[in-house]
């Protein structure tokens, strides 16, 4: 037995350490404490979890008051994964910044960065912990502003438009949120999910019902740049600094996935979110679009980041058609992809992150010859976009594979090929960088100039997660298997 107030500490370590970084103007000090933190948040993370999955649910009441009077704190295996994820992600990424933050951003601002990072990391953990809708837009919002920060650091000037048009389309989503959390109160008398879930089933034919339901979706649509809410995502993840565009790629939309699984399946069940709302119908005919569009889209940006935003958005899509599948094999697969991708598609922005360190830029065209130039970075690249793509013994293989037979289970066959058209789709826009990396070559020649290990190291370490996820599925496929359990064991 472990001592519940560790669910506590994941989430209060980063905010007290927050402000002890804005007092601290050394940048080094500040990635030391912010680092300590993070790795200490990292294996309460561990712990929790590991109980998890032996005892079931963990809970913390504050001051002992118990719902609909007090504030809890609530882990099943679901967000147990995600509080996981978002902690381990983080802690290698953090370990990245050492080096690629002190090259993007002077020192007098470094305090200023780790102190919004942690705020970041702050939010994204007290959504995944808490078991209180209003706590959760709170941190919800928490994490959103530091987003804005951070985004704001990049180099180039086009960060703080990109900040400022997330900050208009996030403060939208959070007002829909907002409304949302708000018809739930006025029906139930009660911000516990749990709770809401046990007196919602009185009322949850009436229009009061269907109208929160409605505000929450495209609130949490907009934060997880859900198709066609995502305009705000590639600029965000294009301008914003190396190591941020991979924490965010790798952690946020992963969050707000969870949110989206959380209010539907917890608060509202499935049988109502399903089957009297036509949202399956809805978010596969979203998730479709999303694959095939921002995957077309990709092929054609110059900017490699960019590219790759636009791949989140198709990823999304994919994680949203498990969710219209309305299955427990489809809700398993989306789990599965949305912990798959975080590894893949951190690998990838780290990758992109070397290559900017040495290069001074991702576009396209800046990296002929660099698969010569920085053998071990776009090897790693290579590697992680061959995940990306869905290669079999990859991570991306194996999320597909579980859509695929979600699909068959529900005999949308159409739906294979839609799954096949978008792993073609992106195994043209990673051939495009391959191309270049390693059948162009520069104007003049240049000698190997391989990122530092400081860099290297971290992007390894996520590429070889995505291999590894591919080959000893236990932990993934298992734990999503019992998650979906979970979540579908909560419908009325």
């Amino acid at each position: 037995m472990i001592d519940s107030q560790l669910l506590l500490l994941q989430v209060t370590l980063p905010l007290i350490a927050a402000p002890i970084c804005l007092l601290i103007k050394s940048g080094r000090a500040c990635w030391a404490i912010a680092f300590i933190v993070t790795i200490s948040s990292f294996s309460l993370a561990a712990i929790v979890f590991s109980y998890v999955l032996t005892y079931g649910v963990l809970e913390y009441n504050f001051g002992g008051w118990v719902a609909p009077w007090g504030i809890s704190y609530r882990v099943d295996i679901v967000n147990g994964l995600i509080a996981l994820l978002v902690s381990a992600i983080t802690t290698i990424v953090l370990v990245f910044a050492r080096t690629s933050v002190s090259n993007e951003i002077k020192n007098k601002n470094q305090s200023i960065f780790y102190t919004a990072w942690l705020l970041c990391l702050a939010g994204l953990l007290g959504i995944t912990v808490t078991g209180d809708a209003f706590n959760l837009f709170v941190f919800l919002e928490i994490s959103s502003l530091a987003s804005y920060v951070l985004i704001a650091f990049g180099q180039d000037r086009r960060a703080l438009t990109a900040s400022y048009q997330y900050l208009v389309m996030g403060t939208i989503g959070a007002t829909f949120i907002l409304i949302g959390v708000g018809l739930l109160y006025a029906m139930t008398g009660t911000l516990n999910m749990v709770d809401i879930a046990a007196r919602l089933p009185q009322g949850v034919t009436n229009r009061t019902a269907q109208t929160a339901l409605a505000f929450l979706v495209v609130g949490v649509g907009l934060k997880l740049a859900l198709f066609p809410l995502h305009l705000w995502l590639p600029n965000a993840y294009t301008f914003a600094p190396s190591a941020v565009g991979a924490f965010l790629a790798a952690t946020a939309t992963k969050v707000a996935i969870y949110v989206l699984l959380r209010f539907l399946f917890t608060v509202f069940g499935f049988n109502f979110s399903f089957e009297e709302m036509p949202l399956d119908l809805i978010f596969v005919t979203l998730g479709i679009v999303a694959v095939i569009s921002a995957s077309a889209v990709a092929i054609f940006q110059d900017n490699v980041k960019r590219m790759f935003a636009y791949s989140s958005v198709a990823q999304i899509g994919y994680m949203i058609i498990g969710l219209g599948l309305s299955s427990k094999a489809g809700l398993t697969a989306s789990i599965l992809h949305l912990f798959n991708h975080a590894w893949i598609k951190g690998g990838i922005f780290l990758a992109l992150g070397c290559v900017a360190y040495k290069l001074g830029s991702v576009r396209l065209g800046a990296l002929a010859g660099a698969g010569y130039r920085m053998p071990w970075t776009m090897a790693a690249f290579l590697l992680a976009g061959l995940s990306l793509i869905g290669v079999p013994l990859t991570a991306g293989f194996i999320s597909k594979w579980y859509l695929f037979e979600a699909a068959i289970e529900k005999d949308w066959w159409l739906m294979l090929i839609v799954i096949v058209m978008g792993s073609l789709l992106s195994l043209i826009y990673v051939w495009r960088v391959i191309e270049m990396a390693y059948l162009r070559r520069p104007d003049h020649e240049e000698e190997k100039s391989e990122a530092p290990l400081s860099l290297l190291l971290p992007t390894w370490v996520l590429v070889f997660a995505s291999f590894y996820f591919g080959l000893d599925t236990r932990l993934s496929v298992g734990v999503a298997h019992k998650a979906a359990e979970t979540l579908i064991g909560y419908s009325p």
